[in-house]
């Protein structure tokens, strides 16, 4: 499993965990503490980022000046299917 995989896998655990659903968001900046600090702020977790957004598994939502995110409750099945993945 590459590097980006595994963050991606990472912070959809995390929203998993906290249950953020749907019409629940956090900031984005929420997601970095997912991350050992070596790892946050950099290129591949920006990429994991933008690579969930494209694959529907994340909604975004500007709110208060910040940008939210939560987990798409459309793709449930599929965002559990990948985490399940090796």
């Amino acid at each position: 499993m590459d590097l980006q995989t595994a963050i991606m896998k990472r912070f959809l655990r995390k929203l998993t965990n906290l249950s953020i659903w749907g019409g629940r968001h956090t900031e984005m900046k929420n997601l970095q503490k997912a991350l050992p600090d070596y790892l946050r702020g950099t290129k591949e977790h920006k990429k994991a980022i933008k690579e969930l957004i494209n694959l529907g598994f994340l909604n975004v939502k500007p709110s208060t000046g910040e940008l939210h995110v939560s987990l798409n409750a459309h793709k449930q099945k599929e965002i559990f299917e990948f985490l399940q993945e090796e």
